[in-house]
C-alpha cells in the first residue's frame, strides 16, 4: 500500500491533502498546470470580450459562436484548479496572479477588432493553448498521475472542436479564393 502523507510545499497546513503522489511530482504538476489555468482564464475573457463586441452583418453567428467557445473554455478552468488542490498543490488566487502566470495568451484591449481578425487570433490563441495541454499533459504523465492526463485529453480535446470550428469560419470568409 502506498504512503500517505502531507505536502509542506508553501501550502498552510489546512489545505495540505494527502496523496500518494511524490512531493516533486506534486510541483511538477501544479508547475505545469497553473500557468495552463491563468491562459485558460485569459482565452476565457478575451472570447467573452469579442463575444461583447463583435459587429457584423454576420454579428448573430459570430456572437453564438463565441458565447459556446467561451463556454467551453470556462467549464475546463475549475477541474483542472481542483485537481491542483487535490492532490496537494495550491492554485490560482487573483487576477494579478493570473496575469503573473499567463504565458501564451496575449491580452486584447482594442476599441474594436474585425471579426475576421477576431478569428485569426482566437484560432492562433486555442493553438497556442493546445501546445500548453500537450506539454502539461506529458508532465503528469512523467509523472504518475494517470488522473490529470485524462481531464487534459478531454480538454485537448475540446480545444481541437473549437478550432475545427473557428478554422471553418475563417475558411469561409473571405479567404476564399
Amino acid at each position: 500500500m502506498s504512503r500517505l502523507r502531507q505536502l509542506s510545499m508553501n501550502v498552510h497546513k489546512l489545505l495540505a491533502t494527502p496523496t500518494d503522489l511524490k512531493k516533486e511530482s506534486v510541483e511538477k504538476v501544479s508547475a505545469a498546470l497553473n500557468p495552463l489555468i491563468a491562459d485558460t482564464f485569459a482565452l476565457y475573457v478575451k472570447t467573452k470580450n469579442y463575444h461583447w463586441h463583435v459587429a457584423s452583418s454576420h454579428f448573430r453567428d459570430y456572437h453564438l459562436l463565441l458565447d459556446d467557445q467561451a463556454e467551453s473554455i470556462y467549464s475546463s478552468i475549475d477541474p483542472l484548479a481542483e485537481r491542483v488542490r487535490r492532490i496537494g498543490g495550491t492554485t490560482i488566487r487573483s487576477i494579478s496572479h493570473i496575469s503573473s502566470l499567463q504565458k501564451v495568451i496575449k491580452d486584447d484591449n482594442e476599441d474594436f477588432v474585425e471579426p475576421e481578425k477576431m478569428i485569426t487570433h482566437l484560432i492562433a490563441d486555442n493553438l497556442n493553448l493546445l501546445k500548453e495541454q500537450r506539454s502539461a499533459h506529458g508532465i503528469c504523465d512523467s509523472n504518475g498521475d494517470c488522473a490529470t492526463t485524462s481531464i487534459l485529453e478531454d480538454h485537448i480535446d475540446e480545444c481541437e472542436k473549437r478550432i475545427w470550428f473557428l478554422n471553418s469560419v475563417h475558411a469561409g470568409g473571405s479567404h476564399m479564393k
